[in-house]
């Protein structure tokens, strides 16, 4: 899928900084194309879970944050995140004391 389109999917507007912060992104998760229609999948499914698929502006990964407005919400938000990681063989890397991972890229 091509950087604006994605870009647009989760919500961006697309502009050069964007596009060039997302090829960063993409270049640094470790075998990106394996996994990018799962990531897409992955923001439409948490999408009711007030939860999202976004860009990292402290690292180059895309991050996954979570923030459901209940506890039920919150659980299944993050056992969705579980299910994704488990079934796509998605490394993630939950940040200690916070709703938000990041997105490591495809392990073998």
């Amino acid at each position: 899928m091509h950087n604006d389109a994605m870009l647009r999917q989760l919500g961006y507007v697309p502009n050069s900084s964007l596009v060039s912060q997302f090829e960063t992104i993409k270049n640094n998760t470790k075998e990106y194309a394996k996994i990018e229609k799962h990531i897409m999948d992955l923001h439409d499914h948490l999408k009711v879970n007030n939860s999202y698929v976004a860009l990292s502006n402290s690292k180059d990964y895309l991050k996954i944050k979570i923030e459901a407005q209940t506890e039920a919400l919150n659980e299944e938000a993050h056992e969705k995140v579980k299910h994704f990681s488990d079934k796509y063989k998605v490394q993630v890397e939950k940040l200690p004391q916070k709703d938000t991972y990041y997105i490591l890229g495809f392990e073998h």
